[in-house]
């Protein structure tokens, strides 16, 4: 991420104490031994087991897919701190950078539609009526949208990623953005662009959609035959609920820190470095916390995962 990544960090970094940087390796490896399994068992769930193709595990069935993608490569960007360099090319940047940017913006997005089908649910729910166009292949659709919005929102940093050359750190490389004069201007440019498309504009909008719930739930009248929502669909919308807030509390920091970086002119100090690191790795984290949200929080996965524990014979 430009938190991290960014070529006016860089020249601090040797300033940080050498445990920092065998800390944090350590950090990356276990954010991505337990992201890649918790994800992989849900993406082997929900493909495995017919009863979870439902539409709010199709979309995170999508939203496990991009976590586990982020845990694949997260041994290069591993590698790039134990090394104090970037020896894999500039193809491999390009990549690394792309995939970086789309665990920015697909979990946000996939939470945005998921909050929409929530909504949804609930108003229809609270009218007593049904939603036949809320199918399992309509959410293959719609996630298929998402990941074709996504791949155009990246594609500026996949063009501007690059192998960036120190000249005053002995020629040592790194992965980062490298943006063409004026990169003052550009460097802001990327930032906005990221608070509002990956923040402000979807978080917005799932505020909207969770007030406007709130407010249909409250003014049903629930009557003696049952309630607005029942056992299963209060379940859900939890769920939902407890993911966002999780993704929230994860990556809210994240573009905490664009403000800053946007209306403050602050020097890099070692606690500037490490606090911009401590960020990172909280937006990381997300991606191996959901697997065990859903387990918590449902029924259906716990089941399934014990299933798939289980040691069968022969």
């Amino acid at each position: 991420k430009e938190t991290e990544d960014g070529e006016d960090d860089a020249p601090a970094e040797p300033r940080l104490t050498p445990d920092f940087y065998v800390l944090l390796p350590v950090v990356y490896s276990l954010i991505c031994a337990v992201g890649l399994t918790g994800n992989t068992a849900v993406i082997y769930v929900i493909l495995k087991a017919p009863k979870m193709r439902t539409v709010t595990n199709t979309f995170i069935l999508n939203l496990a897919i991009a976590d586990d993608l982020f845990t694949l490569v997260l041994p290069l960007s591993i590698a790039e701190h134990l090394l104090r360099c970037w020896p894999f090319g500039e193809l491999l940047c390009k990549v690394i950078l792309s995939i970086d940017h789309y665990n920015i913006f697909s979990s946000i997005y996939f939470l945005t539609v998921m909050s929409v089908d929530r909504y949804l649910v609930v108003l229809a729910t609270v009218r007593s009526r049904r939603t036949p166009r809320r199918t399992y292949r309509a959410a293959k659709a719609v996630s298929a949208c998402v990941w074709a919005l996504v791949s155009v929102i990246v594609l500026p940093f996949a063009v501007f990623a690059g192998v960036y050359v120190h000249p005053e750190d002995g020629g040592r490389k790194s992965c980062v953005l490298t943006f063409p004069a004026p990169e003052a201007f550009w460097f802001k440019a990327s930032r906005i662009y990221t608070l509002l498309l990956g923040f402000a504009i979807p978080v917005s909008t799932i505020c909207v959609l969770y007030a406007l719930m709130l407010y249909r739930l409250r003014r049903v009248r629930l009557g003696s035959n049952g309630k607005a929502l029942d056992k299963a669909k209060r379940k859900v919308t939890v769920m939902v609920f407890v993911v966002l807030a999780v993704c929230l509390f994860c990556w809210t920091p994240f573009h905490l820190s664009t403000v800053v970086v946007l209306t403050t002119n602050l020097s890099s100090t070692p606690l500037v470095i490490a606090v911009s690191y401590v960020i990172a790795v909280l937006s990381y984290a997300n991606s191996c916390l959901n697997p065990f949200l859903y387990a918590f929080l449902d029924d259906s996965f716990r089941k399934a995962f014990r299933k798939m524990l289980e040691c069968r014979p022969g």
